[in-house]
């Protein structure tokens, strides 16, 4: 059996793995170093590069990796002789396996679905919560550190170094923390266009995290930045009971924090020409690209009323970016079947890859319908 220094060393390098894998900094590292591919190399290799996006899994798999190693030094502590471990010892690893297994069911994706600000609070509180008691867990092993190191152990040193690596990973978001003020345009009840003065504006296909108090719900949504000017833009459609309070009562300023973070859409430089394909607010994360004009592309945007819902200054906007882009009224034409008007456009257009921002069962349909008939495709995947 491994030595508990060991079984401790291994649980936190995937737990760490887990955490870093939500780092603004690390996934936006990520997604540059992807997209370093010239569009001379050949499709089949820039198609997976463009996978890069399914970051998810990692933070997903090493939440779980690491608690499993957790519990096996939970058994070895608990199984060892009543005078080998301090009774302290043994308390702080289990009290820490207790709060890993919450996190991990309360993110399952039907309890997350259901309660999802449950899960945001759990999240936040619980995890600060399991990194003091890392911390504890991590100087308590001290002790034997010497003799884990004989036994092939992981040193102590290493440990609260590779924990401070994690707890600065951890507080350097909030370290970021600042009041923006906001213009808010309202052009109809089921939407909001916010102008955030004052701070620099972040790069196109990213996105940034914004609430109402440093301690609310916190959700992120896509930054328009409009070529020079300093200010920047977000879309906030009606979609649940958060969104809907902020339309119906939007604050003079919002918090926000960290750095911004590369989303999906930040791929297209990997292709020659991208159709992009959005529903609703889905415009949102695909305007800016729109605006960037880095690669040939199309626009496919099925919207109901996009004139009475998001005004006539941004659909002007979206024309003035993209002539030839296709905006189906649903409310006037009824919904489209977006997977073959997607297939026939990209077809036209001679497009390398299509990228959907829609809703979850509009995009897995046009994803999957896509990549069915070889044509790469890709958009949110919920997959953490």
């Amino acid at each position: 059996m491994a030595s508990p220094n060991a079984l401790a060393g291994l649980a936190m390098a995937n737990i760490g793995m887990a955490i870093l894998m939500r780092q603004s900094l690390v996934i936006t590292a990520l997604f540059w170093l992807a997209t370093r591919a010239p569009v001379t190399w050949p499709l089949g290799i820039r198609r997976h590069l463009a996978k890069v996006y399914h970051y998810g899994g990692i933070h997903a798999g090493g939440a779980c990796a690491g608690t499993a190693w957790l519990a096996l030094l939970v058994g070895s502590l608990l199984s060892a002789p009543g005078d080998q471990h301090p009774p302290a010892l043994r308390w702080t690893a289990s009290a820490l396996l207790g709060y890993l297994l919450g996190m991990l069911l309360s993110a399952l994706p039907a309890v997350r679905a259901r309660h999802h600000d449950a899960f945001e609070k759990v999240h936040r509180y619980v995890g600060w919560t399991t990194l003091l008691l890392t911390w504890g867990l991590a100087v308590q092993l001290g002790p034997s550190a010497g003799q884990d190191d004989a036994r092939g152990g992981v040193p102590e040193s290493a440990l609260l170094v590779f924990l401070g690596m994690i707890t600065a990973s951890i507080l350097l978001p909030w370290l970021r923390l600042r009041r923006i003020a906001l213009d808010v345009q309202r052009p109809s009840p089921h939407a909001v266009i916010l102008t955030l003065a004052g701070t620099r504006a972040p790069f196109p296909g990213s996105a940034m995290a914004i609430s109402r108090s440093p301690l609310g719900q916190w959700h992120s949504f896509a930054n328009i930045p409009a070529a020079g000017q300093t200010d920047f833009r977000i879309i906030i459609s009606r979609a649940g009971d958060w969104t809907g309070q902020f339309i119906d009562d939007p604050p003079r300023h919002v918090w926000m924090k960290g750095f911004p973070t590369a989303g999906v859409a930040y791929i297209e430089v990997l292709f020659r020409s991208v159709l992009y394909v959005a529903t609703g607010s889905g415009i949102g994360p695909v305007l800016p690209h729109l605006l960037a004009g880095r690669v040939r592309m199309r626009l496919i945007w099925s919207v109901r009323s996009p004139r009475a819902t998001y005004g006539d200054a941004l659909v002007d906007e979206i024309l003035a970016a993209q002539p030839d882009a296709l905006i189906w009224d649903t409310q006037r034409d009824g919904k489209p079947d977006l997977l073959q008007l997607s297939w026939d456009t990209a077809h036209d257009m001679k497009a390398e890859a299509v990228i959907c921002i829609a809703n979850r069962a509009l995009t897995d349909a046009v994803v999957n319908g896509c990549e069915a008939r070889g044509l790469p495709a890709y958009g949110a995947i919920w997959d953490s």
